[in-house]
């Protein structure tokens, strides 16, 4: 069966053939990175005006999608600065970009504007709830479960093989499974295996860096595919 599009803003979405995305070029490699910090030579990110970002609620951002990938990252909902910007993970305090490399997850500290270099990893974004918030918690409980619905579809078409969601609440939610915990989750979503994390958002107090990236690395050894460097496990030596 083919993949449809990902889901996106409708003015980009319009007239696309279904199918996979097409091959992206490598983008520049870049050097490592510690903390928030961005990479070295990555020039610092225009700051979104606050009319700029007052327009970017309800608006919807692009995933980042390819098929057959090691694992789907799923973030609650876009902030309005991802949204703003078309970046995932994009709002300077939010901690995924620099767990995901303290996981072991990539060899470097990815910047959002490298996002669609994820697949080359094996890793993609999608979101429960496509419309960008300033809050996640502005969301309905109905929403995150027609989300579930959108994302059990896009599993079965793009394959998968973990599927990570990044906020336990609303994985209860979604999910109706009001005492999931973090970590592995015994069902699963299509031929996916369910993973939660914990919301990357710098609102979420209770994990420092530290501990997001030591979920991130519980995901990555669990995926086996991995090695603690970022590359392939298949390559690890």
């Amino acid at each position: 069966m083919t993949p449809p599009a990902p889901r996106g803003r409708p003015d980009t979405a319009a007239g696309r053939p279904a199918g996979p995305p097409a091959a992206r070029r490598p983008g520049p490699p870049h050097e490592p990175a510690t903390g928030l910090s961005r990479p070295p030579h990555e020039p610092a990110a225009r700051r979104p005006s606050r009319e700029e970002l007052a327009a970017a609620v309800d608006r919807t951002l692009p995933d980042v999608l390819a098929p057959d990938l090691a694992v789907l990252f799923v973030g609650i909902n876009p902030g309005l600065w991802s949204a703003a910007t078309s970046r995932h993970f994009a709002r300077p305090g939010n901690r995924f970009w620099p767990a995901l490399h303290r996981g072991g997850f990539t060899p470097e500290q990815m910047h959002p504007s490298q996002q669609d270099d994820l697949p080359r990893y094996g890793l993609g974004i999608t979101n429960l709830a496509a419309r960008a918030t300033a809050r996640a918690d502005e969301l309905t409980p109905e929403e995150l479960v027609t989300g579930v619905r959108i994302l059990t579809d896009t599993v079965r078409r793009y394959r998968p093989r973990w599927v990570a969601v990044l906020g336990v609440t609303a994985y209860r939610t979604g999910f109706a499974r009001p005492k999931a915990r973090f970590g592995p989750q015994p069902e699963r979503l299509g031929e996916a295996r369910l993973w939660v994390l914990p919301n990357p958002s710098g609102l979420n107090a209770h994990f420092q860096l530290a501990d997001l990236a030591a979920e991130f690395a519980r995901l990555r050894v669990a995926t086996g595919q991995f090695a603690a460097d970022g590359g392939s496990a298949s390559s690890a030596t």
